[in-house]
């Protein structure tokens, strides 16, 4: 029943005529307590007469900025109150919906507060087109406690005030009258910014506007506005594709921005006993490739052969796999007529313009309402570049970009950036481009802002701020205004701007819901291309060389962990394995088995249980980069090397982050192709990889079948189907399903009674993206170990991706393999021989976190009953009553219990976010933080379920259909669909169809443990033309 109770928050608010009381009400956020200057100084301290009621009113205030992890911990001013505002209650989380907008990630989100700080990053299920929330985004909540952020503006290298900076940039730009000033910015897909700059350089029409996106677009725009008149990108709606034919596309992972795993996973689903057909076409190993049908290996230069003989060229002179896969594919999207689609990634205007046109009758793309998330223009960047090495652009402004660390001839530019007349930085952090400004704005983080967002054309968002600027920055936009003469605030700018936007709605409603969707036309940012799509048209030169001179196509790729290095400083980020690879803290270069063994490189596994590997030094021309690890990569086209972006950072950046080379250097002419030399040298580096099992050795781990086995095969006598059968146990001599109660070996619960929890995790869905991860990371304060523990496997991620690779070509020979293996000998050598990966390997990702068993072997072996069962499906851990045994973590088959090694919270020898007051800010205080000698692992997000439960049991009702789904914070952060939670025992509900469905299965199921998590068996369509 609900309670009608009321509660006092003190002794003084019994007095209804309390002057204290009242004034606290009337006025809520009064002026900064000095806290800082009063108890931070011993000596007015001991001069101080302060009674002990004045002295509660200094400390005894909630800040949201102050760390709830650590109560010694400083005060950190941010907002105090001592009465709370109306919106937060204590112990209550609120939402606000706002959007990222970094220049690289675009996405609606919901920003989870608790007393006022943001602690979790999720999607805004209301946008129907919210672009990419994956990994980054979700790892972006830390980000906003940065310890390294700027805290203030900067002029020589020293704090100012807004108002001296204000001065000197105004005298500065007075000063730089009718010379060269070059506006260089990330791309905001914002119409209210595009507005401003319009007003800003219209005052100062010596400055020009370029924008500049990191990592490249420029091709794909390019060949979009030829075609279609309007600089964008077209976009795709996978899930009504029949056929998908992708070169050099990584769909699944940043390609154009990301943002397409939702509708390639729902098509991609057998559904009715249809699903697409995907083939892909690449040299490294990526999560698209990894997902795909059919994959082909192929160097950079042969996918543009490919793509033109898919648009009715010739194969001549490609290799015999790949043109007879190039044949199937032409057949097979001719039949598929309207519904095949073919997309690429090449860096070619030609190569993107023949996608277009090939794609202009396909239902797939949709060039009417397309993409508006880039808009950078290489040519005008490479104009700009120039511009500065050779003196002719006297100043440069630059905003949410970091051009000497990200350009490819940093070491000419970066002394020529010194020499300019005008350097302005706008910077979160004291960067590489920042640390050589002549004077540098801070800016807030986007949690902190305000802003607008167009990411697709018609489509409109909102950002807001969810907590008061932790320090005294400014944003870009609110120092526009001020440089302008504009004294309105930029929020207000912002509804000025929206005034046709909101046509039919509120500001206020659109604020709440976060998007609008409208037709109104607004501006686009005016830009300098520099030179006209169809001059900029010529083809890269290292796509059409193909002499054999010795040299390796290389490809510039960006990893879902750090995209292209804004986050760099981001421990969770840092941690996270590579979904292909499974390293982490590290970039490498990626080279196939055959051309390591003629150059004489390895990968090997050392006693302590890591992974080493060998030195090259890789040559462009005149660019070297010296000692870059090496990582023989399963799947990498022969001929071919790759190398990921945002690695090798240092300025800004903690010591423990400082990892991997910075690949920018091989950015030549913003090219993710190029041609290079590797050279072996002496060392051997040490990875921490957290997966040296490659393949499944015919285990029954990942299963799967094909389309028509799924569509085709009839259920046997037992009522099974023999692509999913029920493990068996003999029992008297009789064989009987092992989920039998005849198998059991106690009584079970009834598990009918109540709520009941289960996981489903579809085999076809999950892409391996990570997202879920970081979102499991930021709701139950996993700690971040460090390279060091992550090599020795002590890694402390509840949920895990494993990766198979099959050593056959395919998972199915894999079995065929095992099957018809007779005699010891053979055995041993064929499943020796199993151990290692095909040279083209079908790939399959399996998420693996605690299956919550109802016949736990953890709970049955703990001598202090620290982990047990409970009635509603959960393997409960008392962390208070662990006493580190680690039998449980010895006795689970599925390895994925986690022990506390060293207290890694308030621990300098792992000095990450939980060792600092303002990193500390981050953590859920409805989960404790473990200590050292503890288990930990995957508790199904218990606050969150019993938060539900409690809810209904206030409001005095049962709890509501589908109230429990994806309460678990991976299930939540799944664009995919992979992963669903919810009540087992909710007739009808998602997961209760789910675990009746015929793909569905368990881990290991022949053990008996009767898990919780049950998975969606992977079918794929292989069927040839």
């Amino acid at each position: 029943m609900a309670s009608n109770k009321k509660y006092w928050k003190s002794v003084e608010e019994l007095d209804e005529n309390s002057t204290i009381v009242e004034a606290l009400q009337q006025n809520e956020f009064v002026t900064d307590i000095p806290t800082d200057e009063f108890l931070g100084d011993k000596e007015t301290l001991e001069a101080s007469s302060t009674t002990r009621r004045d002295f509660l009113k200094y400390v005894g205030f909630t800040t949201a900025a102050a760390s709830l992890a650590a109560c010694e911990g400083p005060v950190i001013k941010s907002i105090p109150y001592v009465v709370a505002p109306d919106e937060i209650v204590p112990g209550i989380a609120n939402y606000y919906a706002s959007t990222i907008a970094d220049g690289f990630d675009f996405a609606n989100v919901l920003v989870k507060t608790r007393e006022g700080r943001p602690i979790k990053i999720e999607r805004n299920d209301q946008s129907k087109h919210s672009g990419s929330v994956n990994a980054r985004v979700h790892a972006s909540v830390l980000s906003l406690y940065d310890n390294n952020r700027l805290k203030a503006p900067q002029l020589a290298g020293k704090d100012v005030s807004w108002t001296d900076f204000d001065i000197a940039v105004a005298g500065k730009l007075n000063q730089m009258q009718g010379k060269d000033v070059v506006l260089l910015t990330q791309t905001f897909a914002s119409p209210s910014t595009s507005k401003l700059i319009k007003e800003f350089t219209s005052k100062f029409p010596n400055v020009r506007h370029v924008v500049y996106d990191t990592v490249s677009c420029s091709e794909a725009l390019d060949a979009f506005q030829a075609v279609y008149g309007i600089r964008a990108m077209a976009d795709y709606d996978f899930s009504k594709a029949e056929v998908i034919v992708s070169v050099g596309a990584d769909l699944l992972g940043d390609w154009q921005g990301g943002g397409y795993d939702a509708g390639y996973a729902k098509g991609h689903v057998p559904t009715n006993g249809k699903m697409s057909r995907h083939v892909h076409f690449e040299a490294n190993m990526s999560l698209t490739g990894a997902n795909a049908d059919k994959r082909v290996p192929a160097t950079p230069s042969q996918q543009l052969q490919v793509l033109k003989a898919l648009a009715g060229g010739s194969v001549s002179g490609l290799p015999e796999k790949i043109a007879k896969a190039v044949a199937s594919a032409k057949v097979q999207l001719a039949n598929a007529g309207n519904k095949g689609v073919i997309v690429t990634g090449l860096p070619s205007v030609e190569a993107q313009r023949i996608a277009l046109q090939v794609n202009a009758n396909s239902v797939v793309m949709d060039a009417v309402s397309p993409i508006m998330t880039r808009q950078g223009s290489a040519t005008a960047v490479a104009s700009v570049m120039q511009g500065v090495i050779d003196g002719s652009v006297k100043g440069l402004i630059t905003v949410g970009v970091d051009p000497v660390y990200s350009f490819p001839n940093s070491e000419k530019f970066a002394p020529a950036y010194q020499k300019l007349e005008m350097s302005l930085a706008f910077s979160m952090k004291k960067g590489t481009t920042a640390a050589l400004a002549q004077m540098v704005a801070a800016t807030p983080h986007y949690l902190e802002s305000w802003g607008d967002v167009q990411i697709k054309k018609g489509s409109f968002s909102l950002m807001q701020p969810t907590i008061r600027p932790l320090f005294d920055t400014r944003q870009f936009q609110d120092c526009l205004l001020t440089w302008t003469g504009n004294t309105t605030k930029y929020n207000d700018y912002i509804k000025d701007t929206w005034s046709g936007v909101l046509a039919g709605t509120t500001w206020n409603k659109a604020l709440e819901a976060g998007v609008v969707t409208s037709s109104e036309k607004v501006l686009n940012e005016e830009i300098s291309t520099g030179k006209t799509p169809l001059e900029n048209s010529t083809s890269n030169a290292a796509l059409n060389n193909t002499s054999q001179d010795g040299t390796l196509e290389l490809t510039l790729y960006t990893k879902t962990s750090l995209g292209d290095g804004q986050q760099a400083n981001n421990p969770w980020l840092q941690e996270m394995p590579d979904p292909i690879t499974r390293a982490s803290w590290d970039n490498y270069v990626t080279v196939s088995k055959a051309d390591a063994s003629a150059m004489g490189l390895i990968n090997e596994n050392v006693a302590n249980g890591g992974l080493n590997g060998s030195y090259v030094n890789i040559k462009m021309d005149d660019v070297v980069i010296n000692n870059v690890p090496v990582l023989i990569q399963p799947g990498q086209a022969k001929g071919s090397v790759g190398l990921a972006l945002g690695y090798g950072k240092t300025a800004a950046i903690q010591q423990e982050m400082q990892t991997g080379v910075n690949a920018y250097a091989f950015y030549d002419n913003f090219s993710s192709v190029q041609r290079v030399r590797l050279e072996k040298t002496t060392g051997m580096h040490e990875f921490a990889c957290v997966q040296l099992h490659n393949t499944m050795m015919g285990r029954d781990i990942i299963r799967e079948t094909t389309l028509e086995v799924f569509n085709t095969t009839k259920r046997n006598h037992e009522g099974e189907l023999d692509w999913n059968p029920m493990p068996k146990v003999s029992r008297d001599h009789e064989e009987i399903p092992v989920t039998s109660p005849e198998a059991d070996l106690w009584t079970s619960f009834d598990r009918s009674i109540g709520h009941h929890f289960n996981l489903s995790i579809d085999l076809n869905s999950c892409t391996g993206c990570g997202a879920c991860v970081i979102a499991c990371h930021a709701e139950n304060n996993v700690p971040v170990v460090g390279k060091q523990e992550m090599r020795k496997s002590r890694d402390m991620h509840w949920l895990r991706i494993d990766r198979y690779y099959s050593s056959e070509e395919s998972f199915e020979q894999d079995e065929d393999k095992k099957i018809n293996m007779s005699g010891l000998g053979e055995s041993l050598s064929q499943f020796a021989e199993m151990e290692d990966p095909s040279a083209n390997p079908q790939v399959a990702f399996m998420p693996v976190m605690c299956q919550h068993c109802n016949h736990a072997p953890c709970e049955t072996v703990c001598p202090v009953a620290a982990t047990s069962h409970s009635r509603q499906g959960h393997n409960h851990m008392a962390y208070n009553r662990c006493v580190g045994t680690r039998y449980c973590a010895n006795n689970c088959p599925y390895k994925v219990r986690r022990f506390n090694w060293f207290l890694y919270n308030e621990n300098d020898e792992f000095d990450y976010h939980m060792n600092n007051d303002l990193g500390r800010m981050v953590l859920n205080p409805d989960v404790n933080v473990r200590s050292r000698g503890v288990m930990e692992k995957c508790s199904f997000c218990i606050q969150s379920t019993q938060a539900i439960i409690l809810q209904a049991k206030r409001d005095g009702r049962p709890v509501a259909k589908g109230e429990f789904n994806d309460a678990c914070a991976c299930s939540a952060a799944c664009e995919s669909g992979a992963m669903r939670f919810g009540d087992v025992n909710e007739e009808g509900g998602v997961i209760s169809e789910l675990v009746k469905d015929d793909r569905a299965y368990h881990l290991l199921e022949a053990v008996g443990t009767k898990p919780n998590v049950v998975y969606q068996t992977k079918i794929r369509n292989i069927k040839e033309a």
